[in-house]
């Protein structure tokens, strides 16, 4: 087995945890309403807003011998500036508050997540943010478009309301596949090790994000 895929193994169980969080099957099935798909967005741009400036801070972070892996990440960050943006979008497509939403503080759950994200890329290793980058788009190219035709069916909402969950199902798909040809190529066993623990609690982090919209949410 190559790395990625001994990483996939090493992580299953915790995979599987996060894949059976009560909103991600509500949704499957069809039985979420509008303010649990509003909630899941306003989670989604607390995040997402932090993708690129972790990313530009991994990529300052990381070795001289290196580089290979500092070309990879300035790919990405063109590949992901504005996306947060798509999320605003979405949410006033749904009647939701766009303006409120970007002027807000994140949930519990979101603040903690990409609080760890931080601290793995400035106090850790830099290179501990691909299991971020593994748990959050792995997840994405498993259900992000299954989930929003499901959502659009069931919400009556147009297809201007979906445009994170179907684009980046689709481009994700993209991005795994760098993102497996990236860790393939990593040869330090420390490095090796912090991105598959790393994945192992950001399963989990995000776990907890996904799990809290189920909490006194209306329907």
């Amino acid at each position: 087995m190559n790395y990625y895929q001994q990483l996939q193994q090493a992580t299953q169980s915790e995979r599987d945890a996060l894949l059976a969080a009560p909103i991600i099957q509500s949704a499957l099935a069809g039985q979420v309403g509008r303010q649990h798909y509003i909630s899941f967005l306003t989670r989604a741009f607390h995040h997402v807003k932090h993708t690129v400036p972790l990313l530009m801070a991994c990529g300052s972070r990381l070795p001289d011998q290196m580089e290979w892996l500092r070309k990879a990440v300035a790919h990405y960050i063109e590949e992901e500036i504005g996306h947060h943006e798509w999320i605003l979008n979405d949410i006033a497509a749904s009647s939701g508050n766009a303006d409120a939403v970007r002027g807000s503080q994140p949930d519990f759950d979101t603040d903690v997540m990409v609080a760890y994200a931080y601290d793995t890329v400035m106090r850790r290793n830099p290179v501990g943010l691909f299991g971020m980058v593994y748990v959050l788009e792995g997840t994405s190219v498993s259900l992000a478009t299954t989930v929003a035709g499901k959502l659009q069916n069931t919400l009556n909402l147009p297809p201007e309301a979906f445009s994170y969950l179907s684009s980046h199902g689709a481009l994700d798909i993209e991005h795994i596949g760098d993102f497996e040809n990236v860790v393939n190529r990593l040869e330090n066993p420390v490095d090796r090790q912090v991105v598959e623990d790393s994945a192992k609690i950001f399963f989990r982090l995000y776990g907890n994000v996904l799990r809290s919209i189920d909490s006194g949410e209306s329907v």
